[in-house]
């Protein structure tokens, strides 16, 4: 179970001196991803993912209330450089006018989309330096006529938004927009605030607008998924709203207690709602999950369980919201950050260093990490390699020593990842519960309930 002082991002100790860095490309082939899971890198994006989640679970309030965090909810403040990021939003959303989506015949993508690109790219050290502070984007290097913290920035910024040259999008794009906000956190560019404060700002204020901003230009453009197989099953582009949306429906904590790993909130709708429209159209401008099931629908045709199987497995959990939840972090750390096709261009430099941390636990050895591929389109997969009893999913019922923290210093092990298993997974429908395979329900069936479920963590 996770540590009740979850431990947050560090930021840079101003009173020593940083050497900011060009970002490079560090992950080449399929074995460098094992280095990257014992990174400083991966800790720092794992810790602000973890301390973001936990300020989405709703909260105990004094007075034995239970505070619930709904999207556009009225009890979420917006810092100043939380109103900054929406204008930045606001006017990357506005470029799009200048660049129409082409009317001409076309196979794949959208070729506008590069237009787009090369505008933002063009304009991206001026639209960062209207919509973000000075002081944190020309934090200067200690080394003498060295880059600015700006570098950094801009390259994560320019990740977020797709591929030109592939015109696709995908969790790898979501990850270094990730990576943008955590590198501004760590910079100081969010005010100090009681835990889960501003944390959950930045999810509701910056990152659901930017979820917005990215379905808007998917359907613009018509960016294809990136990767052969998008995110490996669960979606097409995304994958963190699902993991806040969950704690938006998980049993309420406060400020001393642990994280849940099973339960929901009494109202809660059934996980089973994502198959039903009604349900999705009531709850998508609340909720971030059943916002990104929204978009789904919104792209796509046909029955639930043909077109999104992984996600109408996991609407049969019967444990609750707070057992998503914990599957979706674990997830995460199997099938986007040790995947290679999806890590391998995120860019490495003194804010997310490619150096190992001291405290890193090594990765353990599994014939996928082996098969790992040098290129994206050798990659195993699997649809090659379906995965049999002996595959499914060895951390799924393997205990993982909780990792010892240290809520405001360094962590003894890793951050907060008690949820997570030390390194590279093998490649499964949904790995996090135990599995029954069953076939796709037809007709009426598919709505009168659910098909013994694929995912090996739902019960």
């Amino acid at each position: 179970m996770a540590s009740s002082q979850a431990r947050v991002l560090p930021k840079l100790d101003r009173s020593v001196g940083h050497t900011f860095i060009q970002p490079s490309k560090r992950i080449n082939e399929g074995q460098d991803v094992a280095e990257f899971l014992t990174s400083k890198a991966y800790v720092d994006i794992i810790t602000f993912l973890l301390q973001l989640n936990r300020s989405l679970f709703p909260t105990k309030l004094p007075d034995r209330r239970v505070q619930t965090w709904p999207l556009n909810s009225d009890a979420v403040e917006y810092s100043a450089p939380v109103r900054q990021l929406q204008q930045l939003l606001s006017k990357l959303e506005a470029i799009l006018e200048e660049a129409p989506p082409d009317t001409g015949p076309r196979r794949f993508g959208n070729v506008s989309f590069r237009k787009w690109y090369q505008i933002v790219e063009s304009r991206a050290s001026s639209l960062l330096e209207e919509c973000l502070s000075a002081d944190i984007l020309q934090t200067p290097s200690s080394n003498p006529g060295g880059p600015t913290a700006e570098v950094e920035l801009v390259s994560y910024f320019l990740g977020s938004w797709g591929s030109p040259q592939r015109l696709d999008y995908g969790t790898g794009h979501e990850l270094s927009f990730l990576a943008f906000l955590a590198g501004i956190w760590k910079l100081h560019g969010f005010p100090e605030n009681s835990p889960g404060v501003e944390e959950r700002a930045i999810v509701l204020g910056v990152i659901q607008p930017y979820l917005e901003l990215v379905r808007t230009i998917i359907k613009r453009y018509t960016l294809e998924p990136a990767g052969s197989h998008g995110v490996w099953g669960l979606d097409d582009h995304s994958f963190i709203p699902y993991i806040f949306g969950a704690a938006q429906f998980a049993p309420a904590i406060s400020e001393s207690d642990l994280v849940p790993e099973e339960g929901s909130l009494p109202d809660a709708p059934a996980p089973g709602g994502v198959a039903k429209a009604n349900i999705v159209e009531r709850e998508r401008g609340e909720n971030l999950y059943f916002s990104a099931i929204g978009f789904i629908y919104d792209v796509k045709r046909g029955p639930f369980w043909e077109h999104s199987p992984m996600l109408y497995d996991i609407s049969g959990i019967q444990a609750g919201w707070a057992k998503i939840n914990k599957g979706m972090i674990k997830m995460y750390n199997a099938e986007v950050l040790s995947k290679f096709p999806v890590v391998q261009h995120f860019p490495f430099g003194s804010l997310f260093s490619w150096d190992r941390d001291p405290n890193a636990v090594e990765p353990v050895a599994t014939a996928h990490t082996a098969a790992q591929s040098r290129r994206p389109e050798e990659t195993v997969t699997s649809a090659t390699h379906p995965a049999g009893p002996g595959t499914r999913a060895p951390w799924a019922s393997a205990k993982v020593p909780a990792p010892s923290t240290n809520p405001r210093g360094a962590p003894s092990t890793l951050p907060d990842t008690s949820r997570l298993p030390p390194g590279p997974m093998a490649p499964t429908r949904a790995p996090w519960a135990s599995a029954q395979p069953g076939a796709a329900p037809s007709g009426d069936s598919a709505s009168a309930g659910h098909v013994p479920t694929k995912a090996p963590w739902a019960k």
